[in-house]
């Protein structure tokens, strides 16, 4: 039973960490503990199972109960004026923030916020955990580390930034399939089996020296050519982690604090979790404000001018691989969806999403009562769908 829990935490990016842990970079709001190995370990592993009591009082602070780094504002904030308020029906509304347990929802177009809620405790002031939806600030970091170049382009092999991995089933795996999770390397994402991948990664030993997911990653047989087939790897996340960190030579949590958070002027520091190594878990773990991850959908749908390649986000949010859902794809670290539009995704209903035509932004935090349900996925969509509508009127 402890192996599955454990299971469920990996498959957040959370971890049972073996020896000491990494001094965490600290600030006035953060108060972490090292070398205290079984309360992370226990509290890791019982993520998934928290009731909903503990996901409220949690998801706000996971400084609280993890090491990490964090991620420095400027001391410039990028407006986000109010716009004129969207015109939607209170009481439909008011219905959706309770049935999916909403902390927090924002809507922007041009740039102005048409409507913000806060519920559940949660408030502009607070920060609230990303799960999965820091892929896609993982993934930025590529294109910000093409555009400095430290990075050449995403044709080039996986290999060359990580050559631990020489021999294994990433050979010949290019950073572009890395981003689009088409590796076509075998691996279980199913968190409810205790023999899955996520659930094994950081069980074994590692050597002294050695990245736990290079460790683990190098070791796993090919399954499908490179580029054939889609399969959902948060340790390939990870593995974009490391590389960008190798190619700039500098922890995540600075590199995103000199590239978007200081001069685009978010408004608050971010907290980014870390793995056992002490370095940042890129495939989620990111704590951020409700403001600050509106900001990062509008930079994205602003082209990110400056800080990664003029077509980046383009590239990005174009689906470069079939998911096998109709309409939907999966880019570099970013979902897509009919209409032309993109988004991030976590579990627990964290959600980024962008419509570039109408340049509409919603962003949600959430404490859905399951990590990954179909019915509350379809609600939510439906639900946006309709607020990208009202707003394009």
């Amino acid at each position: 039973m402890r192996k599955l829990l454990l299971a469920g935490a990996l498959a957040l990016g959370t971890f049972a960490g073996q020896g000491a842990i990494a001094q965490a970079v600290q600030s006035s709001d953060v108060k972490l503990q090292t070398g205290d190995n079984s309360g992370l370990r226990k509290v890791g592993a019982e993520v998934l199972f928290w009731s909903q009591a503990q996901r409220d009082a949690n998801f706000p602070h996971m400084e609280r109960l993890f090491p990490g780094h964090i991620v420095k504002a400027g001391t410039r904030v990028r407006a986000l004026p109010a716009g004129k308020p969207l015109a939607f029906p209170d009481a439909d509304l008011d219905a959706f923030i309770a049935q999916q347990n909403i902390a927090g929802l924002i809507v922007l177009k041009d740039g102005k916020i048409i409507l913000e809620r806060y519920a559940r405790g949660y408030s502009r002031e607070g920060r609230w955990t990303s799960f999965s939806v820091a892929k896609s600030f993982t993934s930025s970091l590529v294109g910000a580390a093409i555009k400095d170049g430290y990075i050449k382009s995403v044709d080039e092999p996986v290999t060359k930034y990580i050559p631990e991995l020489a021999g294994s089933g990433y050979d010949g795996v290019t950073i572009a399939q890395l981003l689009t999770m088409t590796s076509g390397v075998k691996w279980n994402e199913d968190y409810t089996d205790a023999r899955s991948d996520v659930a094994r990664m950081f069980l074994e030993p590692v050597p002294a020296g050695e990245d736990p997911t290079v460790w683990y990653m190098k070791k796993l047989p090919r399954e499908f050519a490179p580029g054939a087939k889609w399969v959902y790897k948060t340790g390939e996340t990870n593995l974009i982690g490391v590389l960008v960190m190798r190619a700039t030579k500098k922890p995540l949590a600075t590199y995103l604090s000199e590239k978007i958070w200081q001069p685009y002027g978010m408004e608050q520091d971010a907290f980014w979790m870390v793995d056992p190594s002490g370095h940042e878990v890129s495939g989620c773990c990111l704590s951020v404000s409700l403001r600050d991850y509106a900001r990062l959908g509008q930079f994205a749908l602003e082209g990110g001018k400056g800080v990664v390649p003029a077509d980046w986000y383009r590239q990005s949010t174009t689906a470069h691989a079939d998911i096998g859902v109709p309409g939907y794809g999966y880019g570099y670290q970013w979902w897509t969806y009919p209409e032309g539009r993109f988004g991030a995704q976590g579990i627990f209903g964290q959600t980024i999403r962008v419509d570039p035509r109408s340049k509409v932004v919603i962003a949600v935090s959430a404490a859905a009562p399951k990590a990954s349900d179909s019915d509350y996925g379809k609600a939510r969509t439906a639900f946006l769908n309709r607020l990208f509508e009202a707003a394009a009127r």
